[in-house]
């Protein structure tokens, strides 16, 4: 322990944004039980605004090795210079054993995660993942935060991101953005495949239900929903904004906490729509609202639950996609107005 009685624990974080967010139940369970504990966080470069609206967080620190590469030689030179912070312990979230390699390059003395792929020496605080008691990823993350596996599903702290109001303010005068009435943000992404994606034709004639009805929508993205968000906006550019690509992570939490709701497929953006405690609708197609539920008293699912689902494919593997298409844009809207 350091000699302020403060324990420093290093956790190296998930590399999704949704993951990201959720990881944020087991920073608020850590500061419940150790109040004065010290939380760092390393993670993807990406992540680090993310990173820095959480409360609980006292530092970010980038990791800067691309998805599934292992970057030895960078990971050694990381773990070296993290000796000089002197964590009591780390917490390793991921289960690969190329993440478990920098908290034992920076000889932290505890170093706790899930047996994962041959890492017996890297994690010297083995814990056993009970997938019967642990059915959420949420769970996963926060057990850790605990001395010992638990018998029963921990308590979840929902994920609570910081707003910069005054970032906000500067957004949508930079924007231009209309917020007289009532704004329904749409998230039309999800990185992980076709599967999770509701069709963007139903956002389509869902933006045209709700303009029609005295809303304004905002599609939110990044640069690789673009093409998407012109599809839902041609025509009604006044009234639909096609902002992906336009707005960094940061602020995209920002102009979250101003809408009416958010309708949402399965991504890190739902997430981040739930954590700053705004009303989303969730729809759900190959992925299992079970598994990684919107972490949010204001959430609500839409979820066939359908014979072939949840498949977890990236891509429908009857090419009918009849777990999404079945969800229909009035439906949705129903659920809205």
């Amino acid at each position: 322990m350091n000699k302020n009685n403060n324990k420093k624990i290093l956790i190296v974080g998930p590399a999704w944004v949704g993951d990201m967010v959720m990881a944020q139940s087991l920073f608020k369970t850590l500061k419940e039980q150790q109040p004065d504990c010290i939380i760092d966080v390393l993670a993807p470069p990406w992540s680090l605004p993310l990173l820095k609206r959480m409360a609980e967080v006292n530092n970010s620190l980038a990791l800067p090795v691309k998805h599934k590469k292992l970057g030895l030689r960078t990971r050694y030179i990381i773990g070296r210079r993290l000796r000089a912070n002197k964590y009591d312990q780390a917490i390793v979230l991921p289960r690969s054993l190329k993440a478990a390699l920098v908290p034992f390059f920076a000889k932290i003395p505890l170093r706790t995660g899930y047996r994962g792929e041959m890492r017996f020496g890297l994690i010297n605080d083995v814990r056993k993942m009970d997938k019967d008691i642990l059915t959420q990823t949420v769970q996963r993350y926060t057990a850790l935060g605990y001395k010992e596996d638990l018998d029963k599903p921990p308590q979840i702290k929902q994920p609570q991101l910081i707003i910069n109001k005054p970032n906000r303010e500067w957004l949508v005068k930079d924007l231009e953005l209309d917020v007289s009435k009532k704004i329904v943000a749409f998230m039309p992404g999800a990185e992980y495949g076709e599967a999770k994606r509701w069709p963007t034709e139903y956002y389509r004639q869902l933006a045209e239900m709700l303009v029609s009805n005295d809303y304004k929508v905002w599609v939110l993205g990044s640069e690789k929903e673009q093409a998407l968000g012109k599809i839902i906006s041609e025509g009604y550019e006044e009234d639909v904004i096609n902002l992906c690509g336009k707005t960094k992570l940061e602020n995209v939490i920002d102009l979250l906490s101003l809408i009416y709701l958010a309708v949402s497929n399965d991504s890190g953006l739902m997430h981040i729509a739930c954590a700053t405690g705004t009303k989303v609708i969730g729809i759900y197609g190959s992925s299992d609202p079970a598994y990684t539920p919107p972490l949010s008293d204001k959430a609500e699912v839409m979820y066939l639950n359908m014979s072939c689902s949840p498949c977890f494919q990236r891509t429908c593997q009857f090419e009918h996609l009849d777990c999404l298409r079945d969800i229909k844009p009035l439906d949705v809207f129903n659920r809205i107005y």
